[in-house]
């Protein structure tokens, strides 16, 4: 498309409904799609808009009635461009204007000298530092172009205005993906992504998990902040499977960041079953079970509020060792143990029953375990490396769930201490490094009967109080609390079809209305809804390809792509060496 040509002219509109524009006879409708990305040229500011919906009108109801043969092609073109003519909605997002002091006069390419030149230096700036710049501020939206301000394809050049480039050296700019129908890479702020608690929704197929990935690398190749990732279906650790009807594999972070990604397993048998020789160990005892812990998954234990009451009564009794004495209790024990802390005999029978299923964890021991494993995650988050967590075959609900919000606790109370100690010294040395924390299946944490109580909701609902946040990635938002999405900064969104789910992701958004339309048009595959605290204005993307060529832009320097045969051909040599 000629992006030179104006589309057509602003026939009416509101800030609160967006604007209406009639289009040229000489533009097809069929070209104008939802999503695009439009600006309008008004007399002091430019508008960069979303365009929302198409239309098609007609100046006279006689034409509706008996509207032209579909082989009278003479009547067609005769009637095309004034007594029918299409029309678009567009939902303005950012203004682009001069500062007062700099352009006393009118801002309209039809304006004197100095103006003209002023927006074509506009036109030829060519990296995202122009919103800092003296002359040139991007705004929000306060107000709307007048009646018959033109309509223009957005150019290369406005994208790199308001999302910058990826190779801008003041900014850890992140290439996310490009708009639709343009080959113009839109970036993520990485360091105003990582301020906030993040979430990438959609349903079951669309790519969460492929989404998910790129961001990862992207915090991990720009350094923005480093990445605590419970992986619960093992994707992003060594490899995982790749969309599509043949048989293929892509990487993981491990892969591509050998040297800066630690990897864990819960099921050192899984893992090493699927080919991952290097991952560490990690198991966890019972006697680092909070009651906070088996509250969180009481609906997978199917435990009643009196058995959480009868577990914080042994809490109490026992200290750190109360599962572990409970499990050991025979009747007697129990009835003795009831008539004198007057606890319920039955209901603590019951827990201990149900409590028996952790037994089938095969990370969980009785005993302490000799090393403080967490204690080890923690010392390699404070180095700068990045620890993925794999769950193997120990990807239950009831598994992933204890197990992450135990950890985490453990991790956050440690950045709160360190958060306390950079607060009272001011020295940047004892400033914490931003920790992520990505989460799967995000609405079981943070649902609203459990939000409270779940250390992750501490988490979303402080914000980067003490410098960690949440990556939540989830195909049912309408399950998490309606507080901590209004926390989310920055929402990644590919399709959605549930109603419900979709209100969600809009909770705290003003002009949602607008943008249902939008995310109800997306394609199932590579496309995604992008808008929040990491970008200037929403915007629709074509997601960034997750294959060879990603490897090579985003991996470490050393890294180079290596076959299956010549990776089989290096692990015979090695275990020639040994003897095996």
């Amino acid at each position: 498309m000629d992006f030179e040509r104006p589309l057509g002219s602003v026939i009416q509109g509101s800030l609160s409904q967006g604007l209406e524009v009639r289009l040229y006879p000489d533009i097809l409708v069929e070209d104008m799609r939802v999503g695009k990305f439009l600006v309008v040229q008004g007399v002091r500011a430019h508008f960069f808009c979303m365009l929302t919906d198409v239309l098609l009108g007609t100046s006279s109801e006689r034409i509706m009635i008996n509207p032209p043969l579909p082989t009278d092609d003479f009547l067609q073109s005769v009637l095309a461009g004034g007594s029918t003519y299409g029309t678009i909605e567009l939902a303005p997002m950012l203004m682009l204007v001069i500062a007062p002091e700099k352009s006393p006069v009118s801002f309209n390419f039809k304006s004197t000298n100095n103006n003209q030149k002023k927006l074509k230096s506009i036109e030829n700036l060519a990296s995202f530092e122009a919103q800092t710049s003296a002359e040139i501020k991007l705004m929000p939206v306060k107000t709307i172009p007048s009646h018959f301000s033109q309509v223009f394809e957005a150019s290369v050049k406005d994208f790199s205005l308001v999302f910058g480039r990826e190779d801008d050296p003041s900014r850890r700019n992140f290439a996310v993906g490009k708009p639709i129908d343009m080959d113009v890479p839109v970036c993520l702020d990485l360091d105003r992504f990582v301020e906030r608690s993040n979430g990438i929704f959609g349903k079951s197929g669309t790519g969460k998990s492929f989404l998910t990935r790129l961001l990862l690398s992207g915090i991990i190749r720009k350094g923005a902040a480093v990445n605590l990732i419970f992986d619960m279906h093992s994707e992003y650790g060594w490899e995982a499977m790749a969309e599509g009807k043949q048989i293929n594999t892509v990487k993981g972070l491990r892969q591509l960041f050998p040297d800066r990604v630690e990897l864990w397993t819960l099921d050192p048998e899984a893992t090493r079953r699927r080919g991952v020789r290097d991952a560490r160990e990690l198991y966890l005892s019972y006697n680092q079970i909070e009651v906070e812990d088996i509250g969180l998954v009481q609906r997978e234990l199917n435990l009643s509020e009196a058995s959480i009451d009868s577990a914080n009564i042994l809490r109490s009794e026992f200290g750190k060792s109360w599962i572990t004495q409970l499990l050991l209790m025979t009747n007697e024990d129990i009835q003795i143990f009831c008539d004198e802390k007057r606890g319920h005999k039955g209901s603590i029978m019951s827990l201990q029953r149900k409590l028996l299923r952790l037994d089938n964890l095969k990370y969980m021991q009785a005993k302490n375990t000799n090393n403080n494993y967490i204690e080890e995650i923690l010392e390699s988050l404070n180095a700068g490396r990045h620890v993925i967590i794999e769950f193997g075959s120990q990807s239950n609900m009831l598994s992933y769930m204890l197990a992450a919000n135990m950890i985490t606790r453990r991790i956050h109370n440690s950045y709160v201490r360190k958060a306390d100690k950079f607060l009272s010294s001011k020295n940047p040395s004892d400033r914490p490094q931003p920790l992520v924390i990505t989460i799967e299946e995000a609405h079981r944490f943070l649902d609203p009967a459990v939000v409270r109580s779940t250390i992750f909701g501490t988490i979303a609902r402080e914000m980067r109080k003490y410098f960690v946040t949440l990556l939540v990635v989830d195909q049912r938002p309408s399950g998490i609390d309606a507080e901590v999405m209004s926390q989310i900064g920055t929402r990644i969104t590919a399709l959605l079809n549930d109603d419900k789910d979709i209100d969600s992701i809009f909770t705290g958004v003003s002009g949602a209305h607008s943008l249902r339309s939008v995310l109800a048009k997306l394609d199932s595959k590579q496309q995604a809804l992008v808008l929040g605290h990491a970008v200037p204005m929403p915007v629709v993307i074509q997601t960034r390809a997750y294959d060879q060529t990603f490897y090579q832009e985003i991996g470490d320097a050393d890294w180079r792509y290596v076959s299956d045969s010549e990776l089989f051909e290096a692990a015979q040599v090695a275990l020639d060496d040994i003897g095996f």
